[in-house]
């Protein structure tokens, strides 16, 4: 427990009640997330409600110099929502009001507890969505303090691009807002974009104004299967530099749809895969979708959807596969790794790093939303096996270092934490002492989420 804790308790407690909750069960669901590191939980958990409330809680917080930590749903894999140094870690939640639709312009605004599934089905009628598809039942704030992202980054780009404008509450209480809802401003520096991405470093996002876009007149979905990996990215290359209207591509390589095959009872083509979705208007989709079956000439299979249902059937296959790789060794997480390399780096970093893989006994299935240059290689080890921890941590380490030398990052969009801030200094040299600075100007106390991102 931090030495402070009981006097900041003590002050809160009569303006939260039981919102104020000290059991051992809720610091624990607050502790520990998603991630494969080891749990690091809050000396207490407190539900706000409103804006006002959080700023009285970090105005607490400071006057006692005790760590915050925001928590949102709590599917973070890297660590942001532990709490190593104790402290409070403060549920948004239940902040999930959704303030207002703007059909006409294309935006929205909300609290940061609203989730992306929510979004969605409130905006059933007007004929928008939020366009972000990522695997986790996750709120739009965390979404945004991790600069998230998901399938469909290939064509409606990450959370930075959608975010035009934010509430913070900064840790010493004062509430700001930040961009707006213009859809470009010369106005001053960039704050929204600089707090989207910080994971509760400099601030507190509770409002989040946010970009929506038209549901597309067609779809059409295709899974593709290739005798080697290598031709299954270079198809990738060239559809992408081909321009077409590509929504979402994905890919698996054998190991996973071996996983898939055993998890969901299918009887897939055991090698790698590529699933496709072009969306737009109903001739430009067809015309792509055949441009991409000519580009795939090396492709051992192509699955075109007939329906609706047959594409949700498709899609269904690929949003299985971290849930049949996790199985191919049951109750193991796992590490998941995050690199994302240009295009043009992609075949080569996955041919490398699969040698690597090759000369350990780990079995590492991989998955990507290869559009962007983003796959994930999900590390099945033992963590009680030293032998099987230092070859994960190699083989982790080993790829970070190539998509860093390739120009590419450690994370695309897991964001940093706990698990990956050994390899910011690699990827960004001396541009990390300035992030220092920024975090020292905004946090002097340095009660914002320390210890995530980079050490003070």
């Amino acid at each position: 427990m931090h030495q402070n804790s009981p006097a900041l308790l003590a002050a809160l407690r009569p303006q939260f009640g039981d919102r104020l909750l000290t059991s051992q069960a809720a610091r624990e669901h607050h502790g520990k997330g998603e991630s494969h590191l080891a749990p690091a939980l809050p000396d207490a958990v407190i539900m706000a409600k409103t804006t006002q409330e959080v700023s009285d809680v970090l105005q607490a917080c400071t006057k006692h110099g005790v760590p915050v930590i925001p928590f949102g749903a709590g599917s973070s894999l890297e660590g942001q929502i532990h709490a190593p140094h104790g402290g409070i870690s403060l549920d948004l939640s239940a902040m999930n009001r959704i303030l207002a639709v703007r059909d006409a312009d294309m935006d929205c605004t909300v609290e940061c507890g609203v989730t992306r599934q929510d979004l969605n089905e409130h905006l059933r009628a007007t004929g928008l969505f939020f366009p972000i598809d990522l695997g986790a039942h996750a709120t739009l704030g965390g979404m945004a303090a991790t600069r998230a992202s998901g399938t469909t980054t290939v064509r409606y780009g990450s959370m930075r691009d959608l975010v035009l404008g934010l509430t913070v509450v900064l840790p010493d209480g004062d509430i700001i807002k930040t961009g707006g809802r213009a859809r470009k401003s010369s106005a001053g520096y960039d704050l929204t974009h600089l707090l989207v991405g910080s994971e509760g470093t400099l601030g507190i996002m509770t409002e989040l104004t946010v970009r929506l876009v038209g549901i597309p007149e067609a779809t059409q979905t295709a899974m593709c299967s290739f005798a080697s990996i290598q031709e299954a990215t270079e198809t990738v290359v060239m559809a992408l530099q081909c321009g077409l209207s590509l929504n979402r591509i994905e890919l698996a390589d054998t190991l996973p749809m071996q996983a898939i095959n055993r998890y969901s009872k299918t009887d897939l083509p055991e090698c790698p895969t590529l699933w496709v979705e072009m969306a737009g208007a109903t001739a430009t989709v067809e015309n792509d979708m055949d441009t991409f079956a000519g580009l795939a000439e090396t492709a051992l299979k192509i699955d075109r959807a007939q329906s609706n249902e047959d594409a949700s059937r498709i899609w269904k296959i690929r949003h299985d596969a971290l849930f049949a790789s996790r199985a191919l060794r049951p109750g193991i997480k796992g590490i998941s790794t995050d690199v994302c390399v240009p295009i043009s780096q992609l075949p080569s970093c996955i041919a490398r790093i699969q040698e690597v893989i090759a000369t350990t006994s780990i079995q590492a299935p991989l998955i990507g939303h290869v559009g962007d240059g983003n796959f994930h290689l999900v590390l099945l080890y033992d963590p009680s096996d030293q032998d099987e921890l230092r070859e994960a941590q190699h083989i982790n380490s080993s790829l970070v270092t190539m998509a860093i030398e390739m120009g590419g990052t450690c994370t695309g969009e897991h964001g940093v934490g706990l698990g990956k801030k050994a390899y910011l200094p690699a990827e960004h040299g001396p541009a990390l002492n300035v992030m220092r600075r920024i975090k020292r100007a905004l946090d002097p106390d340095n009660i914002m989420n320390p210890g995530k991102i980079f050490d003070l």
